[in-house]
């Protein structure tokens, strides 16, 4: 039988895969499988989970021992996909041990350099398709997508044999890029938490997420996820065209900069986060309807908090409430006790603001609307904000809204006029407002992908 000819001298990238697939199972696998614990060799991949949501593997690498590292420690941090490798199948998330390529030949190499210069390696990846809850209805599948990823994963870095961690997260939490819960993680893993034992300066991050418009080489980047990490922890950021490649620096602008967003605002007042007025609101009847009108996380509710509920305004709100009905019904009930109400729902259209209107006519009172003026990509941060720290920024313990619920506003939103029926429309301009340590928290980026 005519045999296959062998890979050439320094391949970089797994074998195509053929028609026959031979077993991989050799003798020297069989003999460890029968051998005691005690002689086995160490697996050089260990993997471990935290939180339920973050994966991490640690590739260890006995016959080359970590380099000495005196603090500061320089850390080359890396996305994984299409960063460090591409699909060679036609699916970009087809997992398996021979469905992928470098993303180019020079980067075993350049992983080899850096760790020859003392760079702590480590993979800093989000990985959504992957599923470690608890789900009987979707169990098999979680349980497949996560064996395929370590698959993978487990082949790449045998193929580099560099000491090297992954963190993978696959939940909507604190460890997705571009917040900085898995970089904490990696700073405890390896005792670099104290204040000095990173080299900032000439530590950076790698990735494709960057915000880039569509060229004539590339398409248009999914996110700003990677260059916002680098961002969130204070190092240089490069895309792999930059740093494998050599390419030239693109000039980038972000869309939403909360840091500048804070510069350009006026100077905050102590006192809770959130919305701030530029004009005192007060109360014109002792008995009045007021409806609000702006997108989820525009501050609404902290404006009830901070403004209405101190003027004695009743708050009826859906989200407790659950349907326009019983909100309808509640809001009733407190103006026939002649009680001053706040409707704190978004009230996006005029169809919705007309059953108001309807409510003050049947009980003769003045309507008034409170239009919040942030815009999605704010309201999106703020909410973001908000889920990530409950214990600071989230008195009531608010989980973080999907993407479609600012979408449906934009496309629901019809400007409020006074021919609607209100007595006046009163605008609200978000402002922050908070102690530094919140202010710190606010500026940093939030949001992976922002709603079009």
């Amino acid at each position: 039988m005519k045999r296959s000819a062998p890979p050439p001298a320094g391949s970089i990238s797994p074998p195509l895969v053929k028609r026959k697939i031979e077993s991989t199972t050799t003798n020297k696998a069989v003999a460890s499988f029968f051998k005691p614990a005690s002689q086995k060799e160490p697996e050089k991949l260990v993997w471990r989970t935290v939180d339920q949501t973050l994966i991490i593997g640690r590739y260890n690498v006995p016959h080359k021992p970590p380099q000495p590292r005196a603090p500061p420690v320089k850390i080359a941090a890396f996305d994984l996909d299409d960063t460090l490798v591409a699909p060679n199948t036609g699916s970009k998330w087809a997992r398996s041990a021979v469905s992928w390529k470098w993303w180019n030949p020079s980067v075993p190499d350049r992983l080899k350099s850096l760790h020859n210069d003392g760079y702590l390696l480590v993979i800093l990846s989000n990985q959504s398709a992957i599923s470690l809850k608890d789900n009987p209805k979707t169990l098999k599948n979680d349980m497949a997508s996560l064996a395929n990823f370590k698959t993978q994963v487990n082949s790449i870095l045998h193929q580099l044999d560099l000491p090297i961690s992954v963190y993978a997260a696959t939940g909507q939490d604190r460890y997705r890029k571009p917040r900085v819960g898995m970089w904490e993680e990696v700073l405890e893993d390896y005792d670099l938490q104290a204040e000095g034992a990173v080299d900032m300066t000439n530590s950076f991050y790698v990735g494709d997420a960057a915000g880039r418009d569509k060229s004539d080489k590339r398409r248009k980047d999914h996110a700003t996820s990677d260059r916002d990490l680098a961002a969130n922890i204070g190092i240089k950021f490069q895309t792999p065209e930059e740093f494998f490649l050599d390419e030239t620096t693109e000039p980038y602008e972000h869309v939403f900069d909360p840091t500048k967003h804070l510069e350009a605002a006026k100077p905050p007042v102590n006192g809770a986060a959130e919305s701030a007025i530029s004009a005192p609101f007060t109360k014109n009847s002792h008995h009045e309807l007021v409806i609000f009108c702006g997108s989820p996380g525009a501050g609404k509710s902290t404006f009830y908090w901070d403004v209405l509920q101190p003027l004695g305004y009743e708050r009826v709100n859906q989200d407790i409430l659950k349907t326009r009905e019983k909100c309808i019904r509640k809001a009733k009930e407190l103006l026939e006790a002649g009680l001053s109400v706040a409707v704190d729902n978004t009230n996006a259209d005029m169809e919705t603001r007309a059953y108001w209107v309807k409510v003050a006519r049947e009980f003769n009172v003045p309507i008034r609307c409170v239009r919040f003026t942030a815009s999605t990509r704010l309201a999106e941060h703020n909410d973001a904000v908000r889920a990530m720290n409950p214990n600071m920024m989230n008195p009531e313990n608010r989980t973080q809204l999907p993407g479609i619920a600012f979408r449906s506003f934009v496309q629901r939103f019809q400007e409020p006029t006074l021919e609607e029926g209100f007595e006046d429309i009163y605008k609200v301009d978000f402002e922050f407002k908070g102690t530094e340590e919140q202010k710190k928290l606010w500026s940093r980026y939030w949001v992976s992908k922002y709603s079009t």
